[in-house]
């Protein structure tokens, strides 16, 4: 056997070894992002089967339709009422207000951002927003109580110090990182050769940015938003302190109301029995918010399926 063969014979077995090597390590990588995935899964069938088999005690006394449409929430008095309405209302309420704070913001800094702000700007003004989303939602609850509050009452009459105002206006603020970066992300994500098309027949960049780059990243500015509101929805703090905790079915964001949450909270911290049906209906609570937030990612998803196929 000739040194050429021997060497050729030797190259062959390594790259061999390296291929099993790879495949080995392949399946591995494999296995590992299943396991993952499936991890993921079955975190959020096990809370899924909590909230159902815990809420199935209150079910069984409460009728449904009574939950749905009663407009009193007083499970712990003696005339118990199980209405969800005021914590219904109190929840929208403030995540309604928080989205049209950090919708209009949130799109013009993520159109900014991605369109207009030279390479300095947008590394130096990214860190600084992204910086809100850590700062602790307590601080946030106590500012908008200690602060806002008393500020907005000089500006806006009738404003208790207990309300869904300025509560709302401030998970705006509080939202507003995760919609300007993943809506911003989604516009620099649009093909360069769409903006040089909207260039090459006339349009300026604000109309480049408004009708070629925010419709080609509308899967990405949609996730945004539902990103946001289900953050503005599931948000306790804040609102556990700044917008009270009485059950209150009002029309009127000026005063205060309990949100889901915040009624899960000040339960949570009671010496409830375990099985009583006051009990239960923290379970119930949490159903109806994580029923809230399935349904409009269920949405968000079938708009962004749409979008897909008109475009």
């Amino acid at each position: 056997m000739t040194p050429e063969t021997q060497i050729s014979e030797y190259q062959a077995l390594r790259n061999s070894a390296f291929l099993r090597r790879g495949r080995i390590l392949a399946g591995i990588m494999q296995a590992a992002l299943f396991a993952c995935a499936a991890l993921s899964v079955l975190v959020t069938g096990a809370i899924v089967w909590v909230l159902v088999t815990e809420s199935l005690p209150f079910f069984q006394q409460v009728p449904f339709w009574d939950f749905l449409t009663d407009t009193e929430w007083t499970p712990v008095f003696t005339e118990a009422h199980y209405g969800i309405l005021p914590l219904l209302t109190a929840t929208f309420w403030a995540a309604g207000i928080a989205m049209a704070v950090a919708t209009p913001l949130g799109l013009i800094l993520s159109v900014y951002l991605s369109e207009f702000a030279k390479p300095s700007v947008r590394e130096a003004l990214k860190p600084i927003l992204e910086m809100l989303a850590a700062v602790p939602t307590v601080v946030f609850g106590y500012f908008a109580l200690l602060f806002l509050t008393p500020l907005a009452k000089q500006f806006i009459p009738g404003l208790s110090g207990f309300n869904l105002l300025v509560p709302g206006f401030v998970m705006g603020m509080m939202i507003l990182p995760y919609v300007v970066s993943i809506s911003e992300d989604a516009m620099r994500a649009v093909p360069m050769s769409l903006r040089e098309g909207a260039f090459a027949i006339g349009m300026s960049r604000v109309q480049m940015a408004f009708q070629v780059v925010i419709p080609g990243a509308f899967s990405g500015v949609t996730a945004a938003y539902l990103l946001g509101f289900s953050r503005a929805v599931g948000e306790t703090m804040v609102v556990a302190i700044a917008a009270g905790q009485n059950p209150n079915l009002t029309g009127d964001p000026r005063e205060g109301a309990a949100t889901i949450t915040a009624y899960i909270v000040q339960m949570s911290l009671g010496d409830l029995p375990h099985g009583s049906l006051a009990y239960s209906t923290i379970f119930a609570a949490g159903l109806v918010l994580f029923a809230i937030t399935l349904i409009f990612n269920l949405t968000g998803f079938f708009l962004r399926r749409k979008f897909r196929e008109a475009y």
